[in-house]
């Protein structure tokens, strides 16, 4: 076993770390985390507002 089949190996082993990480992104299961997490900056000037709004009164 020389240097280059050790860079193959690693080279193998990464593309197929690459594929499981966007075949998870992608997964179904993952989609509603993903789509709450999206909304977060939202959500988070809602609140801000609606404190804004009920303190001046």
């Amino acid at each position: 076993m020389d240097i280059n089949d050790l860079r193959s190996i690693v080279t193998v082993a990464g593309l197929l770390c690459f594929l499981a990480i966007v075949a998870w992104a992608y997964g179904k299961s993952s989609q509603k985390g993903f789509e709450e997490a999206a909304n977060l900056p939202f959500a988070e000037d809602d609140q801000n507002s609606t404190r804004k709004t009920s303190g001046s009164h």
